[in-house]
């Protein structure tokens, strides 16, 4: 990820609202919530709401899809990872002990995927 690309991420995250939103996704995982939901559980009026998905999804930090009559909001884990990778692809100095709670958090709520036996 280039700075051109994270500045709008990181710009769309600097406001309280769209980041307990976007916490609030990380939170319910891939499969989202709708955004009447989202605006019921942030005590958000319907249309600060929907103006702060729009700005979050022009970022690329959230998904959304159609299920009947509800817009389904979820988090983009990949555009996240991206993000994350970028603040901290030069930490450390060469002190791994540095990035150890990043890793060990990293690690509880996202543990590797396990193979299919053959």
């Amino acid at each position: 990820m280039e700075s051109s690309t994270a500045l709008p991420i990181l710009s769309a995250l600097a406001q309280e609202g769209r980041l307990a939103v976007f916490r609030l996704l990380v939170k319910a995982g891939p499969g989202g919530v709708a955004a009447g939901d989202i605006a019921r559980k942030l005590k958000t009026a319907a249309n600060t709401m929907s103006a702060q998905l729009l700005v979050l999804a022009n970022a690329g930090l959230v998904r959304a899809r159609r299920e009947g009559r509800s817009i389904i909001y979820a988090a983009d884990y990949d555009k996240m990872s991206a993000l994350l990778l970028f603040l901290t692809e030069d930490c450390c100095g060469g002190r791994p002990e540095i990035c150890a709670p990043l890793v060990s958090a990293a690690s509880k709520c996202c543990p590797p995927k396990k193979r299919a036996s053959r």
